[in-house]
């Protein structure tokens, strides 16, 4: 990472020598919004739609986006252009910036605008052959899920509770209701029929997870965003994690016990493929 070229501030410069303010109400407060997306072959997925998130998530904490899309495309291409890989994942973080510590918005302060790009390596062939654990915990987060803040400690708190079990991911729930994974969007197939959480202001309305329902229309897979419950969770045929970076993830067994007959399962196997080819129009340029 030291050696990857970031951008920052309108300066391309080494990781090792981007520089900012212990001030930063993103380091103080965690006034921030992110995004993440990955890029195939040089070729950014779904940009449009990660842009437009991130202008609503801007929007929500009332911060002023400080690059068009035009320019936010071309500093995000150039970010993948210095860097090296066939595959990589670009972050990218706007701050309110810096100014003396007060809860209050400070007047005309100019935001911190970051990115950088990491290496994107496929899902392990472990997860692809056997899949994943899972638990599920109480969502104990805030209320404005659907903003992409950069405050993630209790996405920490939680994620690390999954691991120290030895769980891959927890998936959340409120009064009974699932929402989503501490990193992660929830699919589960229940009599055939795939189903998700809908979007709301209790979960990330996650790109991948839009681009899976939108995959599913469009090749005649029955799918559903309804209400999940945990009962509904727990006699899964399948159940699917998805996020930008691990793309789609079967899960093998929830809170110890075996999700389903076979994992991964049928319908799993079917739309891993129809997400490989739509990443393969992506690299050729075909698709967006």
């Amino acid at each position: 990472m030291n050696d990857a070229t970031v951008y920052l501030n309108g300066d391309f410069v080494p990781a090792s020598e981007a520089k900012v303010s212990v001030l930063d109400r993103g380091f103080i407060f965690g006034d921030g919004v992110y995004e993440v997306i990955p890029a195939y072959g040089g070729h950014l997925l779904r940009l449009e739609h990660h842009l437009a998130r991130l202008g609503q998530s801007l929007s929500a904490i009332r911060l002023a986006n400080p690059l068009t899309d035009e320019e936010w495309a071309d500093v995000l291409s150039q970010v993948v252009s210095h860097n090296e890989g066939v595959d990589q994942s670009v972050y990218l973080q706007v701050t309110r910036g810096v100014a003396r510590r007060d809860h209050a918005f400070p007047p005309d302060t100019k935001p911190t605008v970051f990115v950088m790009s990491t290496p994107l390596t496929p899902l392990p062939p472990a997860l692809r052959e056997h899949g994943a654990e899972a638990i599920t915990l109480e969502d104990i987060r805030w209320q404005y899920c659907n903003i992409k803040a950069i405050a993630l400690l209790p996405n920490v708190l939680l994620r690390q509770q999954a691991i120290d079990t030895g769980a891959m991911e927890a998936i959340l729930y409120r009064n009974g209701v699932v929402t989503e994974g501490a990193a992660s969007n929830v699919f589960a197939v229940s009599d055939g029929l795939l189903l998700t959480p809908p979007k709301s202001d209790q979960l990330l309305p996650g790109i991948t997870r839009d681009l899976v329902v939108e995959l599913a229309h469009e090749h005649n897979i029955a799918c559903s965003e309804t209400a999940l419950s945990l009962a509904t969770l727990r006699n899964a045929e399948e159940i699917w994690l998805t996020s930008s970076t691990k793309e789609i993830v079967p899960v093998r067994t929830l809170d110890g016990n075996p999700v389903g007959e076979h994992c991964p399962g049928k319908l799993w196997h079917r739309m891993y493929g129809i997400y490989q080819d739509y990443k393969a129009a992506v690299r050729a340029g075909e698709r967006a």
